[in-house]
């Protein structure tokens, strides 16, 4: 298929991250964008704003155009869309070209060198990353994100502003196996965790994903591997593995200087100490070195890396500083997964030893809360007071005796409370937070104004 035969391009699901990057794409390469999103949510604004027309009614006629024929529109959908559907349904009864948002991706890159990053977690900090290091270095690349970088302030970004460029970063996500459709290069691995039970079952058969996404890297590729993983033996690629004090690459010696994460780096030969990294967290001391690793192959030189790592701001959502002064610090991240949650914790309390640490975390859908009730509470005990909300259902329809109460009823920290989300500022009155942690994938972003608000009123 030949994108260039379609005038049209329609995104039913356009506000997702992974949705919104090509669509961004398509859209800078000139054609005509339109689509289709339940929410009308800050990110959908911005495509707007960039001139892509959204509709928010699951209707045909409010969204669909008289001008769309089945020989000149491409649709492009997520698997996140729910089966009931009206659009798409009607797009697929109709007999319209309807792909997935990974086929596209696949049909994009085809053509480049692609670097693609994988995970369970860690992979939209490791591509972003690694888009911001080649982009500092001014090495000509597209980036595919699954998330905002602040220093590219965006999911998408293109240096050549051509349809076919040299060098891509993708992030390759494993949910209803999207990342099969890519064939990298250079692949990262950072972890494969249980997590999209609901699509896969069990953890087994997400690690066998994990797997075929290694079987797709190119013949004389490289396999570049968090050392804690297993990997299967593949022919053609080398495999390496990164991690902290042990690897092909490691970071060692990491320590907190001026509230900034320092650390050595080791491969081979190669001993570069004291690097600075601009955002916080052991866990992405871990992402660092993976980025470094495949930097270094692609020939980036060692001052720009080094220069690069200090000056990169982050993601958008991921240990994002809303305030930080002497009365509070208030810090936001994406964290799902209790492995992810974990991370996060133990880094905060590594940067405010001795700081009261509060967490307001929102469940993200009812198959993850009822498949990781037990580990979310372990993970979540290490805060000195857990908030807990209502399950953002995302996709999801309810799950009979799945709720917020599960996590709860394991909780061990010292204080602990079920919260409505409209009595969040009350309850942050009485507690006064030294450090407060806001935590989960669903909308609790859209109740950071307030909160900050509040944190500000004393």
């Amino acid at each position: 298929m030949n994108l260039q035969d379609f005038k049209y391009f329609y995104f039913v699901g356009i506000g997702g991250i992974g949705m919104s990057a090509i669509a961004r794409y398509l859209n800078n390469m000139g054609k005509y964008v339109f689509g289709y999103d339940r929410v009308k949510s800050n990110l959908c604004t911005e495509l707007e704003n960039e001139g892509i027309k959204i509709s928010y009614i699951d209707e045909i006629e409010s969204s669909f155009s008289s001008k769309f024929t089945r020989q000149n529109t491409l649709i492009i959908y997520t698997p996140a869309i729910p089966s009931n559907s009206k659009i798409l349904n009607y797009l697929n009864n109709n007999d319209y070209q309807v792909l997935k948002r990974s086929q596209i991706l696949g049909l994009i890159t085809q053509n480049s060198q692609n670097i693609s990053v994988a995970g369970t977690h860690g992979k939209t900090t490791t591509s972003t990353l690694i888009a911001h290091l080649l982009t500092f270095a001014q090495k000509p690349c597209a980036a595919f994100l699954g998330g905002i970088s602040v220093n590219l302030k965006s999911n998408y970004f293109n240096s050549n502003t051509k349809d076919n460029f040299p060098l891509t970063v993708t992030e390759a996500d494993e949910y209803d196996r999207s990342f099969l459709t890519l064939n990298p290069d250079i692949a990262v691995v950072t972890s494969m965790d249980a997590d999209h039970l609901d699509i896969y079952g069990t953890a087994l058969e997400l690690e066998k994903s994990f797997f075929e996404f290694i079987k797709k890297i190119k013949k004389g590729g490289s396999l570049i591997i968090n050392h804690k993983l297993k990997t299967i033996n593949a022919k053609g690629i080398k495999i390496e593995t990164y991690g902290i004090e042990t690897g092909t690459f490691q970071a060692r010696n990491i320590g907190i200087e001026k509230s900034k994460f320092v650390f050595d780096y080791f491969e081979n030969n190669k001993f570069w100490s004291k690097i600075e990294l601009g955002i916080p967290g052991i866990h992405n001391v871990e992402n660092a070195v993976a980025a470094i690793a495949v930097c270094t192959k692609i020939g980036l030189e060692k001052a720009k890396i080094i220069e690069g790592l200090k000056k990169f701001k982050g993601v958008k959502r991921r240990f994002e500083y809303i305030l930080n002064d002497e009365n509070c610090i208030f810090i936001d991240d994406y964290a799902h997964h209790p492995t992810e949650i974990e991370s996060l914790i133990k880094s905060v309390k590594l940067l405010y030893n001795g700081k009261e640490i509060t967490g307001i975390f929102q469940p993200h859908l009812y198959s993850r809360t009822r498949d990781f009730a037990n580990e979310f509470a372990t993970s979540l005990s290490l805060l000195n007071t857990c908030i807990l909300l209502d399950i953002y259902p995302a996709r999801e329809l309810p799950i009979e005796g799945v709720n917020s109460e599960i996590i709860y009823k394991n909780l061990k920290s010292p204080k602990k409370f079920l919260c409505k989300n409209e009595n969040i500022g009350t309850l942050l009155k009485e507690i006064k937070p030294q450090v407060l942690l806001t935590i989960g994938a669903g909308d609790i972003d859209t109740f950071i104004p307030q909160i900050k608000k509040t944190l500000e009123n004393g």
